[in-house]
């Protein structure tokens, strides 16, 4: 055996694929054709939260510092929840559904007696999770502009910054699937996520958290997403929202690569 072959059997190299992607996409649509109820479900989670706490309580608060400037308490949180529901939709598609189809249904290997391959899997998969945080925005967003908590048009951008934060979070959370070996280890996944819930500027200005929690704070994929959906819906528009958009970019295209790598080493050893 050659070096070369040796190298390629421990790191296989990536393979995007992504051309048939659509045939997966397809697949998914007629799955959740007959079961559109879960999808739908999916939207009211956000939207209680901004009536519970960005409305409830909003009366309590008064105004807090958005993005520079004193804004209602609604207006503060509704681009975050907007954010937080973009992660939390990527990460149930690409963890849970996933881990089932690959390990119990065996639904890839099916798929791979085709002419797909392990990138058009992943592609796909990536990208029906984000059709699906595509929907899940633009409900929210007409949400919001029906109760008057978008003051600048720019908020429009939204659904786009919601589908990166999606890509970012879908991609990463297939690569962490692959690794997954039982239900057990989705704790880990709630251990994760729901600090970036609460620690991600989501309830508060992020000049409120101690020193070291704000560093922490700013390293958070969720945060980047809280920021640019939130400059975005009140129009506080500047260069830092780059570095945001850079961030998730980088965090999605990584995510990608290793859940390609991963998939063709599980789906065609």
């Amino acid at each position: 055996m050659t070096s070369g072959t040796l190298l390629t059997r421990i790191m296989p190299p990536v393979r995007f694929g992504g051309r048939r992607a659509g045939h997966v996409i397809e697949r998914n649509f007629r799955v959740y054709r007959r079961v559109w109820m879960v999808v739908v479900s999916g939207f009211f989670e956000p939207v209680f939260y901004l009536f519970s706490i960005g409305v409830g309580l909003g009366e309590l608060v008064g105004t807090v510092g958005g993005a520079g400037e004193a804004v209602t308490y609604a207006e503060f949180v509704a681009p975050a929840l907007l954010a937080a529901s973009a992660m939390n939709g990527a990460v149930v598609e690409s963890t849970f559904n996933i881990f089932f189809k690959l390990k119990f249904e065996k639904t890839y290997d099916g798929m791979l007696a085709t002419p797909l391959g392990p990138g058009d899997i992943a592609v796909g998969e990536i990208a029906w999770s984000l059709i699906r945080g595509g929907l899940y925005a633009i409900a929210f967003l007409a949400v919001a502009l029906v109760m008057g908590l978008m003051p600048s048009w720019w908020g429009l951008l939204a659904v786009p910054a919601a589908l990166l934060i999606g890509f970012a979070f879908a991609a990463v959370g297939m690569a962490t699937t692959t690794y997954m070996r039982s239900w057990q280890d989705f704790d880990l996944i709630t251990l994760v996520t729901l600090p970036l819930f609460l620690f991600s500027a989501t309830f508060y200005p992020l000049d409120v958290y101690p020193g070291a929690l704000q560093a922490v704070a700013r390293i958070s994929p969720l945060y980047h997403g809280v920021d640019l959906i939130r400059s975005l819906m009140l129009g506080t528009i500047d260069l830092s929202l780059l570095g945001h958009i850079a961030f998730l970019a980088v965090m999605g295209a990584a995510g990608l690569v290793v859940t390609s790598r991963r998939f063709a080493t599980l789906l065609l050893q």
